[in-house]
Parts: structure tokens; C-alpha cells; sequence
């Protein structure tokens, strides 16, 4: 019997079920052909940042930012260099000031704030600005426990 891991598309929110074996053959969502897996950065919305917290059964790592915080801004270069060195790893952003209601229920008190999930549920949380190393070592600290 094959496992398979859960995965929300980030294009079109469709649920994908894709067999653990293949996770790291780049799957495509089922629906629209997007890559599941990209490497890339993910804007969210206020509709979707639920749903890919609750659904995804991979690392998960979401940057909470805003426009007007400068070092968000400083760190979203590192982030999305981060997100090309670990493509096994979903990378998404919510920017607060755009989603307030969206950003509410995840008690985020500090800009930016990148929060992990997995399976639904926070594993782990970190403040501030990271450069590109320190937030591929927090991450794979994750991936490991």
C-alpha cells in the first residue's frame, strides 16, 4: 500500500494526493498543471492562507510581512533565495496590511514573522529578519525533528 502526502495547490487550491515515492519527481496539481513543489514563493490571499495551512501535510513555511516594514523588505530576497535551495519545502508570504482579518488568527506580533506548519499545526516560529543561510538552517532544523 503507497502513502500518499496532501498538498494544496498554491495556483488553484485544488487538494492533491501525491505518493510519498514521488514527492520529489516536481509533481504537477492535478487540476492546472502548476508545480506543487516549485522552489519559488507563493503570494497568499486572504481565501487561500487557511486552507494551505490546514491541508498541507509538508513543511510549510509562511512569511508574515508588510509593505511598510523595512526589514521585511530586506528579507524577501533572502527568503525567496531560501525557497530555491529547498523545493521540497512549500514557501509562501501573506502580507498583513493587505489581509489584516486573514493574518488575525495567527497572533502575529513582530514584522516579519515567518511561521511553520505542518499537517496543521505551528511547529515553530521566528522574528526578524534572517539572511539567506540562517533561514535554510532554521528550515532544515525543522525538516529533521
Amino acid at each position: 500500500m503507497t502513502s500518499n502526502v496532501h498538498l494544496v495547490c498554491l495556483n488553484c487550491q485544488a487538494f492533491n494526493r501525491i505518493p510519498k515515492a514521488k514527492i520529489s519527481a516536481h509533481p504537477n496539481c492535478g487540476k492546472c498543471s502548476t508545480p506543487l513543489l516549485s522552489g519559488s514563493v507563493h503570494e497568499l490571499s486572504d481565501r487561500s492562507v487557511q486552507k494551505i495551512i490546514q491541508k498541507n501535510e509538508v513543511l510549510t513555511i509562511i512569511d508574515f510581512w508588510a509593505s511598510w516594514c523595512q526589514p521585511c523588505l530586506m528579507m524577501a530576497p533572502q527568503f525567496k533565495a531560501a525557497a530555491s535551495q529547498l523545493p521540497q519545502v512549500v514557501f509562501a508570504k501573506l502580507q498583513t496590511d493587505k489581509f489584516e482579518q486573514a493574518a488575525a488568527p495567527y497572533n502575529i506580533r513582530n514584522l516579519p514573522t515567518m511561521v511553520a506548519y505542518k499537517n496543521g499545526v505551528e511547529i515553530a516560529r521566528q522574528s526578524g529578519a534572517l539572511p539567506t543561510a540562517q533561514i535554510v538552517q532554521w528550515v532544515q532544523s525543522l525538516s529533521q525533528s
